[in-house]
């Protein structure tokens, strides 16, 4: 496990959710758990606790490596290549417009 997260340069802090659910399981008429955020897309899916696991199935098929938690007043992050939790102050993720 790392100490910090060597992928943030993958980390867009302006993406565009995919919705206000887990994309798969409103497609299946199913239910979650809690939602992630992908940052290199916006592909929002259920977390592990859920029993789908869309967020890690999502990362797997496209080695997206950062996940946000979707959730209303939480701001961690999770970086699975990493296996890394942590907290970004925002301007950590991406250089200043030039």
């Amino acid at each position: 496990m790392a100490d910090t997260c060597s992928h943030l340069d993958e980390v867009h802090l302006d993406v565009a959710p995919s919705g206000n659910g887990c994309k798969e399981c409103l497609e299946i008429g199913d239910i979650w758990v809690h939602l992630r955020l992908c940052m290199t897309c916006g592909h929002v899916g259920c977390c592990d606790s859920s029993k789908n696991k869309h967020a890690t199935k999502h990362h797997r098929a496209t080695t997206h490596p950062v996940i946000q938690s979707f959730q209303p007043g939480e701001d961690w992050f999770w970086c699975y290549p990493d296996e890394l939790m942590f907290e970004l102050d925002q301007t950590q993720a991406e250089p200043p417009p030039p």
